[in-house]
């Protein structure tokens, strides 16, 4: 079963729980990444030769082999980072998970918002997905995702690593309207330590730097109640 969405990291879900893997696809897509999910390890190898896949998210407990062998003969061949999905809390098995090279680990049961945040901190870390790699521009924004530098009418915006990723995150969907929530999972390393009022205030300080670019414009909607969201180009 595949999934196709807006975002170029592409996210191979193997879980033979159906209802935790509906969740884990349902979330991923509503942050805007590309997914396939299957049950089996059989299945989740034979996607590995046919697509390109950003990071897998590999339950331990599959029905025909465990995801330790799947980790084995998918590292043996190509790096992709790779997190754990494991109903068990033993140290072995998050020592054993790791030192075949997994990325990361996560123990059910867990969030659907920590979990993203998980994939989205592996990307970062290792450099896949395009979201980490080369420049895109918008209608508004020249994004240097290399040197992490936004430029708004040709102008060097002076932002913290927060107010960076909150720009990319909205200029990669102008017109989309982000909840709070959203913005967090998409911008903070530690989501869950930060606070929804806290995304209004970084917003306010981002609207505060582009109007010393260009006074006369202010491209970010608020959405009362909701989140925020890019202003779409006029044609």
């Amino acid at each position: 079963m595949i999934q196709r969405s807006l975002m170029s990291a592409h996210i191979l879900i193997v879980e033979d729980e159906v209802s935790i893997r509906d969740n884990v696809v349902y979330s991923l897509e509503s942050e805007g990444f590309t997914t396939t999910s299957c049950s089996t390890g059989a299945e989740a190898l034979d996607c590995l030769e046919k697509a390109v896949v950003s990071l897998v998210l590999l339950d331990i407990g599959l029905p025909d082999m465990s995801g330790f062998e799947v980790c084995r003969r998918l590292l043996a061949q190509r790096t992709i980072p790779v997190i754990f999905l494991t109903a068990r809390s033993e140290e072995i098995d998050r020592v054993v998970g790791l030192e075949m090279g997994g990325d990361d680990y996560v123990v059910k049961p867990f969030s659907p918002r920590e979990l993203t945040a998980r994939v989205r901190a592996v990307l970062r870390r290792t450099g896949h997905g395009e979201s980490a790699h080369g420049p895109m521009n918008s209608a508004m924004f020249q994004i240097d995702r290399e040197r992490l530098e936004i430029r708004y009418h040709d102008r060097l915006l002076p932002l913290s690593r927060t107010e960076y990723r909150l720009i990319e995150c909205l200029a990669r969907h102008p017109g989309r309207v982000f909840t709070r929530d959203q913005l967090m999972t998409a911008a903070w390393d530690e989501p869950d330590a930060s606070f929804e009022r806290t995304v209004d205030s970084h917003i306010k300080s981002i609207r505060a730097k582009l109007r010393d670019a260009a006074p006369e414009e202010d491209p970010i909607r608020t959405h009362r109640g909701v989140g925020y969201s890019l202003m779409e180009p006029t044609s």
